[in-house]
């Protein structure tokens, strides 16, 4: 059964909850994935075969690459509808992306004779992290190689880990070779992060690893953070509805419930001023998850019994306040008519408006991005965009009528740092 909770102090409460959830010891993860980025820097591509065999309980394979016999095979087994699926999807998403980029180019400044110009330069090479396991995720390959392609990732590598058969899920590859993916593997976890870090005789080092993934390739990448780019620690999707007394429940339930069956540690809540539609959302799900037969029914349980609640707030500056420091991955937002609360909320990963925007949707067909900032991250960055795939390099020039305009202002600053040679270094060009 769902929690309800009074809320008296909406900050230290999120806070709470948020730390019940995710307050897991990481040294023994830490210790471990240090020692499997030893092995990968020490061992390379051998070092990738023990860590297949080892955490993957695959046998035998004969290659890590995935080859273009593979790729031709994967479509072989794929659908022509899963295919239009994955192009829709793709044009979605590729469309918004556009709009993005479009926006950045030509931005040319000349102010009293300095000339900026801003160029959007794409980054060379990345590599993008699909997650296995306890699903497939073709759309994720999407989510990670539409962006780069958009802006103009010359070798975009995406890796995932093998099922026990030693192959990728065909509709994975299949998705990826529809979004531009120059190079695949069949590798995973944190020494499929490192891999990518660090590099090996066979695959190539990147700029920067972007994609979600569970506890162990988090950790890696906090970890490789300081010796390559990453995007962010995207880790189980959180879920925050915020409704009112004419909320349907019904929806609401279904979607808790949708996103709780990603995994048993996903974070789900409501937020609400309405006891009445509380009580009726905490019905609504026991009886959707005991009186029918639901997918994936035991990652629900185990996710709505100990990560779920409902916060019941006082008023609406405790909802604001409330949801600014949850700063959910995703936010629905039910109760539409209070545009002055709406207005207040500042950190969310993505904002779903009304009753018809479910976040299910938003991980597929909408042309937004379903890799989100997830442990309060949102507070400080957005979903995963074009934007990350990109550098704006600034490009000044001005002439020497210029420089002598700005050099006592250059002598004032540089004697107050202490800095005179930069002075100096206009000086000289002025002096005859």
């Amino acid at each position: 059964m769902i929690n309800i909770i009074d809320i008296k102090d909406p900050q230290e409460q999120a806070s709470e909850l948020r730390e019940r959830s995710w307050n897991k010891d990481l040294s023994i993860p830490t210790r471990n994935v240090l020692k499997i980025m030893d092995i990968i820097k020490a061992e390379g591509d051998e070092g990738i075969s023990k860590c297949i065999k080892k955490y993957e309980n695959v046998k035998t394979m004969d290659s890590f690459v995935v080859s273009k016999e593979e790729i031709k095979e994967a479509y072989e087994n794929v659908s022509a509808k899963q295919i239009r699926i994955i192009k829709y999807m793709k044009s979605k998403l590729e469309k918004s992306e556009q709009a993005v980029i479009d926006s950045l180019k030509n931005i040319n400044i000349n102010s009293d004779g300095i000339k900026i110009k801003k160029t959007v330069l794409p980054i060379f090479r990345v590599g993008c992290y699909t997650p296995g396991g306890k699903a497939r995720y073709p759309s994720t390959i999407v989510m990670c190689a539409v962006p780069a392609k958009v802006a103009g990732v010359k070798e975009i590598v995406a890796i995932t880990p093998p099922m026990k058969n030693g192959k990728v899920d065909p509709l994975t590859l299949v998705a990826g070779d529809i979004c531009g993916v120059n190079e695949f593997y069949k590798i995973g976890g944190a020494y499929g992060i490192a891999a990518l870090a660090y590099g090996t005789k066979t695959i190539k080092r990147v700029d920067k690893i972007v994609g979600p993934g569970g506890v162990y390739v988090s950790v890696a990448k906090s970890i490789v953070s300081k010796d390559v780019s990453i995007d962010m620690i995207a880790g189980p999707t959180e879920l925050l509805v915020f409704a009112d007394e004419k909320s349907n429940p019904r929806y609401i339930a279904l979607d808790l419930i949708s996103q709780a069956e990603h995994s048993e540690d996903t974070l789900c809540g409501v937020v609400t001023k309405s006891k009445s539609i509380a009580t009726k959302i905490s019905l609504e799900l026991d009886t959707i998850i005991k009186e029918t037969n639901i997918s994936r029914k035991e990652f629900v349980e185990k996710s709505i019994d100990n990560n779920g609640f409902i916060a019941l707030c006082q008023n609406d500056k405790q909802i604001t306040e409330f949801i600014n420091e949850f700063a959910p991955e995703h936010l629905e937002i039910f109760s539409t008519h209070n545009k002055n609360l709406i207005k207040e909320i500042r950190n969310a990963g993505l904002i779903l408006i009304g009753q018809y925007t479910p976040s299910s949707v938003s991980d597929y067909c909408l042309g937004s991005n379903h890799v989100l900032p997830t442990y309060r991250f949102a507070k400080s960055r957005s979903a995963l965009s074009v934007l990350d795939f990109i550098k704006l390099v600034n490009m000044i020039e001005m002439n020497k009528d210029t420089l002598a305009k700005i050099s006592p202002i250059m002598k004032e600053i540089t004697l107050t740092e202490g800095l005179v040679n930069h002075y100096e270094a206009v000086k000289g060009r002025l002096t005859k």
